[in-house]
C-alpha cells in the first residue's frame, strides 16, 4: 500500500458500511485520518460497526443525522448504493465537502495497475475471464476486486506492483471518482439502466464514461465498436482505443472472422472451442481477449481459459439436466436487455421465469424475443406487466408468488428437450435482498423438486 499523507489528521465521514465501508474506514484510520462511520443499521445488529469501534473508530448507528455534517468533515466516502439525492449527500455537496466512493481510495493507495471493467451487462463475466487469463499467463498476477470479490480498497491495500487488479465497476462507484485512473479501461456496452438512481440516461452514460476520464496516451480503452454511442465517445478520450465487435471484421482490436476469434488480424483460436454459451457472452470474450493480448497473454493461454471457463454463478449458469429438461439460473438478469441476451442464446423451447422490482419499464421490448418461449411464469411487482407481454405473444402465462413457487409450475409446463430458465429482467429487491439470494432460492427449489418427484 502506498503510504499517502493526504488524509493524515483529516476529518473523514464514511457513510454506509457493508464491506466497502468497513474497508474504507479501516484504511483511512491506518492513514491517520480522524474517522467517523455512520450507518443506518442499529449498533446492536451491526457487527461491522462493533468491530470498527474496537479499532478506535467513532461509530454512529441507527440513522443518518443530517446535523452530523456540521462537525467539520473534510471528506465523505459514501457507500455506492447511496444516491446523490440522499439528504446527507446533498448537504455535503452544498457545504462543498468532497464526496468520493471507495474505489477512488483504492486507486490512491494501490501499487498495482488497475484493469477497470464497466458496462450495463457483462461486467462480472468479463472481469472474471480477464482475471483467469492473466493468471493463466502468470500465477497470482491478477486480483479480483470491486463488485466482484473483495472491496477494491482492501485488495489495493495488499496488491504489489507486480500484479494487476481486475476491478468490476458500477456507475454508482464511478460517479464518485476524481483521480481514479485504470491502466486499461473496458466498457462492455451501455444500455438504459438504473434510472431509479441516476437522474436520466445522460447522467448514467457519463458515470460509465468516467472510467477513462483521467487516462493518458500511455493507457488503453477497450470499447464496444458495435455501439455507435460508444464509438462516438472515443473521440473524447486520450487513451489508446482498442475496439471489439461481434458483427464487424475490424482488422484491429478483437473480432470474429470465418469462425475464428481474431486480434489485430491474428487468429487466436476457433469460436467453436469456446465453452461459454450465448451471443451476449461473445462480447465479454472479445473484450477479455483485447485486454489479455495487450498485457502479453499468449494465444494458447487465452484459449485454455476459453475452452474451460463455464461461466459465473447466476449468469446464464447451467444448474442441472433432469428428466430431459435443462435448468439455467440467470438471476443476474436484472434488466430487460440481459433477459433478451439470455433468450437469444437458446434454440430449444424455453419455459421462462421472470419478474421482480418495478422500475417503471413496460417490457414490450421482450416481445420479439419470446418466439422460443412456450410458457411464461411470472412473480413479483412486475408480474402483471410481463404477463401482459406474454399474452400479446400468445404464450400461456402462469402467476405465482415467488421464485420458489415458480419452479414446480415450470416443471409441469415443460417436457423433455425444454429449457427452464430463470431470467427475471428485473432487480430482486421487492422480494429478495440480492440477485444471489434469488438465484440460490431458485437452485434450492430445483433440488427440492427433484427430491420430491424421486421419492
Amino acid at each position: 500500500m502506498k503510504k499517502i499523507e493526504m488524509y493524515h489528521h483529516k476529518k473523514v465521514l464514511v457513510l454506509g458500511l457493508a464491506r466497502s465501508g468497513v474497508s474504507a474506514a479501516t484504511i483511512m484510520h491506518k492513514l491517520g485520518a480522524f474517522v467517523t462511520v455512520n450507518d443506518q443499521k442499529p449498533f446492536s445488529e451491526n457487527p461491522e460497526a462493533q468491530g470498527l469501534l474496537e479499532q478506535g473508530i467513532k461509530v454512529i448507528c441507527g440513522s443518518h443525522p443530517i446535523e452530523l455534517l456540521d462537525e467539520g468533515f473534510e471528506l465523505v466516502i459514501k457507500n455506492p448504493g447511496i444516491p446523490y439525492n440522499n439528504p446527507m449527500i446533498a448537504k455535503a455537496l452544498k457545504l462543498k465537502i468532497p464526496v468520493i466512493t471507495e474505489v477512488e481510495l483504492a486507486y490512491q493507495i494501490s501499487e498495482a495497475p488497475i484493469v477497470g471493467i464497466t458496462g450495463t451487462n457483462g461486467k462480472t463475466t468479463t472481469t472474471t475471464i480477464i482475471h483467469h487469463m492473466l493468471n493463466a499467463h502468470k500465477e497470482n498476477s491478477s486480483l479480483l476486486a470491486g463488485n466482484i470479490g473483495f472491496p477494491a480498497s482492501a485488495v489495493a491495500e495488499n496488491a504489489t506492483s507486480e500484479q494487476y487488479i481486475s476491478m468490476e465497476l458500477s456507475s454508482f462507484q464511478l460517479m464518485g471518482v476524481e483521480t481514479f485512473k485504470p491502466h486499461i479501461s473496458v466498457i462492455t456496452n451501455i444500455y438504459e439502466a438504473h434510472l431509479d438512481y441516476h437522474t436520466d440516461r445522460s447522467e448514467y452514460v457519463q458515470a460509465k464514461w468516467h472510467i477513462q476520464k483521467n487516462q493518458t496516451a500511455d493507457d488503453f480503452l477497450v470499447i464496444n465498436w458495435d455501439q455507435e454511442e460508444l464509438k462516438n465517445l472515443t473521440k473524447q478520450t486520450k487513451a489508446q482505443v482498442i475496439p471489439f465487435s461481434t458483427t464487424q471484421r475490424l482488422g484491429q482490436g478483437s473480432y470474429v472472422q470465418n469462425g475464428d476469434i481474431m486480434f489485430d488480424d491474428e487468429v487466436i483460436g476457433s469460436r467453436d472451442s469456446i465453452l461459454l454459451p450465448g451471443e451476449h457472452n461473445l462480447e465479454n470474450i472479445l473484450a477479455s481477449v483485447a485486454v489479455a493480448k495487450t498485457l502479453g497473454v499468449t494465444n494458447e493461454e487465452i484459449m485454455h481459459v476459453l475452452e474451460t471457463f463455464k461461466g459465473v454463478e447466476h449468469r446464464t449458469q447451467f444448474v442441472v439436466e433432469w428428466q430431459g429438461r435443462k435448468f439455467y439460473n440467470d438471476s443476474k438478469a436484472t434488466n430487460i436487455l440481459a433477459t433478451q441476451s439470455a433468450l437469444k442464446g437458446f434454440k430449444n423451447p424455453v419455459v421462462l421465469l421472470a419478474g421482480g422490482l418495478d422500475r417503471g419499464n413496460s417490457f414490450d421490448e421482450l416481445l420479439p424475443f419470446f418466439k422460443n418461449v412456450k410458457s411464461l411464469i411470472v412473480f413479483g411487482e412486475t408480474a402483471d406487466k410481463i404477463g401482459r407481454v406474454g399474452k400479446i405473444a400468445g404464450i400461456e402465462v402462469q402467476y405465482v408468488d415467488n421464485v420458489e413457487a415458480a419452479v414446480p409450475v415450470a416443471y409441469r409446463e415443460s417436457e423433455p428437450g425444454d429449457i427452464i430458465l430463470l431470467s427475471p429482467a428485473c432487480a430482486s429487491w421487492d422480494q429478495y435482498r440480492t440477485f444471489e439470494v434469488r438465484g440460490n432460492a431458485y437452485m434450492d427449489a430445483i433440488s427440492e423438486l427433484i427430491e420430491e418427484v424421486e421419492k
